[in-house]
């Protein structure tokens, strides 16, 4: 499965299964760089993450400071390499996502890891992960 999101705009942009934890991340983050909307990144975050993310005040402060990545507009990929499809049926999972995008005219490729918890049917973004591949 591969679910793209671009910076477009495009309210529908994300593709793929809604009930997955992979697109409640891509759509997470989506909210977050591509719309700067903290309200709906905030209802699929766990209450734990939405205090930390209310604390920063911004989708700006808080990707800049926490997330420590800035876009200007981004791409979001998930990354389903050397991942199987059946860790995503329990009430955990842990998501890969690709972020390509440009700042300031430069180009920036990324990668968060993202853990998330399904609570009551839905899938929420519990931790952001620095980027596995950094040091």
């Amino acid at each position: 499965m591969t679910l793209f999101l671009t910076g477009c705009g495009n309210e529908d942009a994300g593709r793929g299964d809604k009930d997955t934890p992979g697109y409640t991340a891509t759509m997470y983050f989506d909210a977050l760089y591509n719309r700067k909307d903290m309200n709906a990144a905030l209802k699929l975050a766990t209450p734990r993450l939405a205090r930390i993310m209310r604390s920063y005040g911004t989708p700006s402060q808080f990707t800049r400071n926490l997330v420590n990545m800035q876009f200007d507009h981004v791409t979001i990929e998930l990354d389903m390499t050397n991942k199987s499809l059946r860790e995503q049926y329990g009430t955990n999972a842990k998501v890969n996502l690709i972020f390509t995008g440009k700042l300031h005219g430069n180009q920036i490729d990324d990668m968060r890891s993202v853990q998330m918890i399904k609570r009551k049917g839905d899938w929420y973004v519990d931790k952001i992960n620095p980027d596995p591949y950094a040091r």
